[in-house]
């Protein structure tokens, strides 16, 4: 369930079992063990052999979500269509509903966005050079951006680096500036990276308004562009895209593309220069780039959760999201354990115990108020 489609997973149980539970059932032991997912994650211990940096990441992304309509539309009472074949089941349907086209840039995905959290330490070596990742944990959710911040605070302390410590603490983001904020109020003796591969992706895309693409004056101009970045010349940068933007005309048509993408790109790195000392960074080995919150958003969440033909209710989905993460860090089996071991005190005090639920999940249960109240 956590890699697979329902329906996939009542086809994998028949035939290997030649039995499988109903898809409903699926979906509320989904529901169920989601639910305990989020406590479980709450209270995980601190690694014994962890490292010297702590280094974290994050980033979001949208997953396909559910309109009001197409939720209507989905649990209300079906008409029986009467059709000539299945071929052309759903024609004179079709005929009688008007269809909206979507122009060119309408998206009709609905997204509902999650964030990411990677978090990892890195040890010191011989050579002095940092090596790792160890004791990498992912983890993820609907909920408000405030609460994942909360929760990366809380589980950096588990981990050792609770706020006033000495040790370092290094965070890579993609330049929002709701991360930053919100991430500097919890971890002030942070520093903090804007990740190196977006801001080159945005150069790219300034050389390509001057230069053709695939020709050696772009790869050229955009290399210029990258040596200072590297070389702590991030200054010097800005002031040569503003020299060029003063050879343009604000008014001409030829040069209205180029000025506006100009300005974007200067716009994008005035606020963010605090966050680009990428020399300082290489010469202490510290990351530049947020690659394994990157890689970790398109295989947690893309490769389940952003199929053709998905629709998500987020407070269901969420159930999916936990479970995927607790599998993939590689905790399942002590995952189980706790619930038995929870369950077992339970019945050993005669509670009643059911596990499976077909109620969607309160994405700011078990939160504490007062850790999210601290970023505003």
């Amino acid at each position: 369930m956590t890699r697979v489609s329902f329906t996939t997973s009542m086809l994998i149980l028949n035939c290997f079992l030649r039995w499988s539970p109903s898809k409903r059932t699926l979906e509320e032991w989904t529901l169920g063990l989601g639910r305990d997912a989020n406590i479980y994650m709450e209270r995980r211990i601190a690694f014994e052999d962890d490292g010297d940096l702590l280094v974290i990441e994050v980033d979001g992304k949208a997953t396909p979500t559910a309109t009001e309509k197409e939720l209507e539309k989905r649990r209300g009472k079906r008409k029986k269509e009467k059709s000539c074949c299945q071929r052309h089941r759903g024609r004179g349907k079709r005929k009688k509903q008007k269809r909206k086209r979507r122009k060119k840039g309408d998206k009709s995905k609905n997204g509902r966005s999650i964030t990411l959290v990677v978090m990892y330490t890195l040890k010191k070596g011989e050579d002095g050079l940092y090596h790792g990742p160890y004791n990498k944990v992912v983890w993820g959710s609907y909920a408000p951006r405030k609460v994942m911040l909360a929760w990366a605070r809380k589980q950096a302390t588990l981990r050792g680096f609770p706020p006033g410590t000495t040790k370092k603490v290094h965070i890579a983001i993609d330049g929002e500036k709701c991360l930053e904020k919100g991430l500097s109020t919890l971890f002030p003796d942070a520093s903090f990276v804007l990740d190196i591969r977006h801001l080159e992706e945005k150069i790219w895309t300034v050389g390509r308004s001057f230069y053709k693409e695939g020709s050696q004056e772009l790869e050229d101009w955009v290399e210029s562009k990258r040596s200072l970045l590297y070389e702590g010349k991030v200054e010097q940068l800005i002031e040569e895209l503003k020299e060029l933007q003063k050879t343009l005309s604000k008014r001409a048509k030829r040069d209205q593309d180029k000025y506006e993408k100009l300005q974007k790109l200067i716009n994008y790195m005035e606020p963010r220069i605090s966050m680009m000392d990428y020399k300082n960074y290489i010469d202490n080995d510290y990351p530049i780039a947020s690659g394994i919150v990157e890689g970790a958003a398109r295989y947690v969440i893309g490769e389940r959760m952003d199929c053709s033909g998905m629709r998500w209710i987020p407070e269901r989905a969420e159930a999916v999201l936990r479970l995927r993460c607790i599998e993939l860090n590689g905790n399942w089996d002590d995952f189980f354990q706790w619930i038995f071991e929870r369950n077992k005190k339970k019945l050993m005090n005669e509670e009643k115990i059911i596990i499976r639920s077909s109620k969607p999940l309160n994405l700011l249960e078990n939160i504490n108020c007062e850790e999210v109240a601290m970023i505003s």
